[in-house]
C-alpha cells in the first residue's frame, strides 16, 4: 500500500475536474489511509522548483460544484514536442520529474487529462512509476471509455445556446450559425444539434458541401420556415479542403463559423449571424451527471492503485467503471460513426449534414 500519492490535472479545463480531485482525496485519506499531494500546473509542477500542495478532506471541502481545477492546468509544456506532426517525449524532463517525485515522497500518481496528458503519463509508466489515468475531455473522443466527464455539461451549454438562437433566428428570418468545440470529432455538435433542434449539423466526420447547405436553407424557405439554425464543430471542413485555423502555427482552430456565415450570405442573400461558443463550454459548474461520473472516476482510480494496478486508465463501459491499459486509451480517438444511430436519427427527423447529394441519403 502506498503511503503518499500525487494527483495532477492536465490539458484544457473541464467541468468535473474538482469533483475528481475531491473524490481522490476523500478516498485516499479516508478509505486507504494515504496522504495526498496535489501537483500544480500539470506536469510542469514537478520540474525545477516544484509546486505542490497538501490535500486534505478539509482543503477539498466545497469544491464539488466548482468549475475549473484548484490545481491549475496546462495545454502545453516541457514533456512533449511535436516533430513532423508527431509527438516526441524528451528524456530530460521525465528524468527530472521522476527524481523530484522521489524527493517529494510521492510513490504513485493519478493523472487526470485527455489524450495528450495520458500519453505523457504512459511515459512515466514505461519507466516503472505507478500511474493511473482518469479520462478528461469535453469532446468525448477517448475510444476506451463510453463517456468522459464534462461532455454532458458542454452539451447542456450548447443546447441552451441553440434554444436561445432559435428564437432570435425566427424573429428576424435569419440563418444563425453556432460554432462549438470538436477538433477531430463532432460529438458535441451532434448531441446538441439533436437536443437543440438544429436544421443542419456540420461535423468533421462528414465533409460538407455549400451546395447542400444552400439547398437546405432554400428548402426551408419553400416550406414556410424563413430561418435556419446551424451548429458546426470547429474542426468541420468543406469537401476537398482542410480545417480552418485562426493560428496555423500553433494549430489553433477557429473561423469555420464566420466562413460559413459569409458564404451563406453571399449565396442566398439572407442575413446570417455567427456565435462562437468557445470556452463557455468549458467553464462553470458541472451538471449532476458529470459530478457523479467524475466522483466515480476519482474513487475508482484510488482503488485501482490500492489494488496494485498501474499503467491503467479508469473508464466507463456498459455502466460500470473498469480499468484499461493506458496504451489502449491513447491509441485511437473515438469519432462519430457516419452511419451510426444518432446520425440516422438526425436524418430521419429532417436534419441535414450537408454532405454532397445529402438529399439522396
Amino acid at each position: 500500500m502506498y503511503k503518499q500519492i500525487g494527483i495532477l490535472t492536465g490539458g484544457g479545463d473541464a467541468p468535473g475536474l474538482n469533483a475528481v480531485i475531491r473524490a481522490v482525496v476523500r478516498t485516499a485519506t479516508g478509505r486507504f489511509g494515504m496522504k495526498c499531494i496535489g501537483i500544480e500546473d500539470s506536469f510542469e509542477g514537478i520540474l525545477g522548483e516544484t509546486h505542490t500542495t497538501v490535500l486534505t478532506p478539509k482543503s477539498v471541502s466545497g469544491i464539488l460544484p466548482r468549475g475549473g481545477t484548484i490545481l491549475g492546468t496546462r495545454n502545453r509544456g516541457s514533456f512533449v514536442k511535436m516533430v513532423d506532426g508527431k509527438p516526441v517525449f524528451p528524456e530530460l524532463p521525465i528524468g527530472e520529474a521522476l527524481a523530484n517525485l522521489d524527493i517529494l515522497g510521492i510513490e504513485a500518481l493519478i493523472v487526470v487529462g485527455g489524450e495528450g496528458t495520458l500519453a505523457i503519463a504512459e511515459q512515466f509508466h514505461k519507466r516503472g512509476f505507478p500511474i493511473i489515468g482518469v479520462p478528461k475531455t469535453i469532446d468525448n473522443d477517448l475510444a476506451a471509455t463510453e463517456l468522459t466527464f464534462g461532455f454532458m455539461t458542454a452539451i447542456d451549454i450548447a443546447t441552451e445556446a441553440l434554444d436561445r438562437l432559435h428564437t432570435t433566428a425566427a424573429s428576424h428570418d435569419r440563418v444563425m450559425i453556432l460554432e462549438v468545440m470538436g477538433r477531430h470529432t463532432g460529438w458535441i455538435a451532434l448531441h446538441a444539434g439533436l437536443a437543440g433542434s438544429a436544421d443542419l449539423i456540420l461535423i468533421p466526420e462528414i465533409p460538407f458541401s455549400f451546395d447542400s447547405v444552400v439547398e437546405k436553407v432554400l428548402q426551408r424557405e419553400k416550406q414556410g420556415s424563413r430561418f435556419t439554425n446551424i451548429v458546426v464543430a470547429e474542426g468541420a471542413k468543406e469537401v476537398g479542403k482542410t480545417e480552418i485555423y485562426q493560428d496555423a502555427k500553433n494549430l489553433r482552430l477557429g473561423g469555420i463559423g464566420d466562413y460559413i456565415t459569409r458564404q451563406i450570405s453571399e449565396r442566398t442573400g439572407k442575413e446570417a449571424r455567427c456565435v462562437v461558443l468557445g470556452h463557455l463550454q468549458r467553464g462553470g459548474s458541472p451538471n449532476a451527471f458529470d459530478r457523479m461520473l467524475a466522483t466515480n472516476f476519482g474513487a475508482c482510480a484510488v482503488r485501482a492503485l490500492a489494488s496494485g494496478e498501474t499503467g491503467k486508465m479508469v473508464a466507463l463501459q456498459a455502466g460500470t467503471i473498469v480499468t484499461v491499459p493506458l496504451s489502449d486509451a491513447c491509441a485511437n480517438i473515438k469519432t462519430v460513426p457516419v452511419d451510426g444511430q444518432l446520425v440516422r436519427t438526425a436524418r430521419d427527423i429532417g436534419i441535414s449534414f450537408a454532405a454532397p447529394n445529402e438529399s439522396d441519403l
